[in-house]
């Protein structure tokens, strides 16, 4: 007998960009001198919500963020300035950032419209 298999998901709760985010969240909390209760308060979160998000576990909402950053005073791009489409799971990669050849790439040209695949 075969074990079940479990069903895949569109986001890994351990993304490495759900981590570098969560690290980054936790990094100003601590520099701001804010508890996780407080910062959720400010930011008008639940507090498991939060510490989820610290932790790097889940897919934080633009709008959790925003009122991440607005809570800690920082723009939001600072939050995720340094992610690369490598940080992403790859089943959700945008096209030509996947584990297959670059040469599959497309190439958009700006001049005649024109399409290479």
């Amino acid at each position: 007998m075969t074990e079940p298999t479990s069903p895949v998901r569109l986001v890994d709760p351990h993304s490495p960009a759900a981590a570098k985010v969560g690290e980054r969240i936790g990094e100003l909390r601590r520099k701001a001198c804010l508890s996780r209760p407080t910062l959720a308060d400010c930011a008008d979160l639940d507090v498991r919500h939060l510490q989820r998000i610290e932790r790097g576990h889940g897919n934080p909402t633009l709008l959790s963020l925003m009122q991440i950053a607005v809570a800690l005073e920082v723009p939001l791009s600072y939050l995720v300035e340094d992610l690369v489409p490598e940080d992403m799971p790859a089943t959700r990669r945008p096209y030509g950032h996947s584990t297959r050849d670059t040469q599959t790439r497309r190439r958009y040209f700006a001049g005649n419209g024109a399409l290479e695949y």
